[in-house]
């Protein structure tokens, strides 16, 4: 008897009809923020630009420091340990916080945002997604007043709110709504007629229907939606508490530059993409969990 075997071709492979995109890019990656970091050491050494407008890695590092108290928390746990019989260095931070409490009052304010935005802003894109009066009422706000900075309305949400922290967490909101409410959308009408057809002729019902078939498949543009708008109230966090804040890194960022403080400006940025930064990754583990499929298809 003749035997016949097919060729499976293997997915690692070297495939010119593949997805475009496709693979693994962490070593480049790593590879690309070594010859940043490198290329900023060597500009300071090298001193082709003055420290008041690039502040070297040394004296970023050793402002984290003094800003985050650290040898004072050693000293603190070296006493606590019976190594160290008291506590000698000194915790001076900057505008009278470490950078721990301000890294916490900014995370409050952004999350707090966030997470309003994502319980409002996500079914009422599934709503216009799903329903033209929805869509009709929603659309033309959002659309409005989506590209808006968020400068341009902060002071009316001063008004609005005076200056304690909803005057902060409002602009910050609908920062992260615009994006959320669009990319839920977007997800709901990227749904194919024959998906939900086939769902129906297998008896499913209107609520099976749009948890299992509507909301599955508009997923991975909502997932989307949460990183895009993440995003988004960060690049608002700065501006929002430009507004009689005592506590965060904004604050820290915009008093550091009226002393001309570069070095401290620095730090405040790289904390906050730092931050950012492991949201995201946060999210693309999220991401690859629920939507496994996403790309694939």
């Amino acid at each position: 008897m003749l035997s016949f075997r097919i060729p499976v071709r293997n997915p690692r492979s070297t495939d010119p009809y593949g997805a475009p995109g496709t693979g693994k890019s962490t070593l480049i990656s790593i590879v690309t923020i070594v010859v940043l970091l490198f290329s900023w050491w060597l500009v300071t050494y090298l001193e082709l630009v003055r420290p008041l407008f690039l502040p070297s890695p040394e004296l970023v590092i050793a402002k984290f420091n003094k800003i985050a108290c650290t040898g004072y928390y050693l000293d603190k746990f070296l006493v606590f340990i019976g190594s160290k019989a008291e506590v000698t260095a000194v915790c001076e931070g900057f505008s009278e916080h470490t950078l721990l409490e301000h890294s916490l009052w900014s995370l409050y304010r952004v999350f707090t945002s966030f997470f309003l935005a994502v319980i409002t802003a996500v079914p009422i894109g599934i709503a216009m997604g799903m329903n033209r009066l929805a869509r009709g009422v929603f659309d033309p706000p959002i659309e409005f007043y989506r590209p808006i900075p968020p400068l341009a309305y902060l002071p009316l949400t001063i008004i609005w709110f005076g200056i304690g922290d909803f005057g902060k967490i409002f602009p910050i909101y609908l920062a992260c709504f615009a994006p959320l409410a669009i990319n839920a959308r977007a997800g709901v009408r990227s749904v194919s007629i024959e998906q939900i057809h086939a769902a129906c002729s297998m008896g499913a019902t209107r609520q099976q229907v749009i948890w299992q078939v509507v909301i599955k498949a508009a997923l991975p543009e909502i997932l989307t939606g949460v990183r895009v708008a993440i995003a988004f109230g960060w690049t608002t966090l700065v501006a929002a508490e430009m507004v009689a804040a005592k506590a965060g890194l904004g604050v820290m960022v915009l008093n550091a530059a009226r002393f001309l403080a570069t070095d401290i400006v620095f730090l405040g940025i790289v904390v906050i993409g730092l931050i950012a930064f492991l949201f995201d990754l946060l999210m693309r583990r999220i991401e690859k969990l629920l939507v496994p499929w996403k790309g694939k298809m």
